[in-house]
């Protein structure tokens, strides 16, 4: 019996493999089948608002095995699994991502052409409240066509922090009093 094409198996499997990734508490953010040799390889890229860990590859792993074994006459064949998490340098697409990379460093491209360097701050599901030179802009994501985390290796300023959480409305917190640092995650 010969298998079905790479994204008619990936249209099937999807659905299964985003159910078992969402019981795990996690997002699919991407499913890719692709031959690599006699095998498929199947790729499974996974989030969350919390961050994603060691721990958290090998539970989520495990789920996904068993589902990709259940829907075997899917891919056909033998296949090699690989769970993992995004990259620094994954595209922020989603309004869920720019919540993620709130008070990161973003570099942007926007539709016009104009480039940023901006710290996130509030996302919503229609645009970002960005800080850039000191100054509170509202981006669209209409009008970001590019935009990804640039990594940073010290604190960001307390200054930056606090207008971005007044523009939230929120209560301020310091640098350090933060969770959400790069040495945490």
């Amino acid at each position: 019996m010969s298998s079905p094409p790479r994204g008619e198996i990936t249209a099937q499997l999807e659905p299964v493999v985003a159910e078992a990734v969402a019981r795990m508490g996690f997002d699919l953010e991407e499913l890719g089948v692709q031959q690599a040799g006699r095998r498929r390889l199947v790729k499974v890229v996974i989030d969350s608002d919390d961050g994603v860990g060691l721990d958290d590859i090998s539970g989520v792993s495990r789920e996904v095995s068993k589902v990709l074994d259940a829907h075997e006459h899917v891919l056909a064949g033998s296949y090699t699994l690989e769970v993992t998490s995004p990259g620094v340098d994954r595209p922020l697409i989603r309004p869920r991502h720019w919540r993620r990379a709130r008070y990161r460093l973003v570099k942007l491209r926007l539709a016009d052409g104009e480039q940023l360097v901006a710290r996130a701050g509030e996302a919503d599901d229609d645009g970002v409240t960005v800080l850039v030179g000191g100054e509170l802009r509202r981006l669209a994501y209409r009008d970001v066509e590019r935009a990804v985390v640039e990594v940073e290796f010290q604190q960001p300023p307390a200054e930056d922090l606090v207008k971005l959480e007044r523009a939230a409305g929120g209560v301020s917190q310091q640098g350090d009093d933060r969770e959400d640092t790069e040495e945490s995650r």
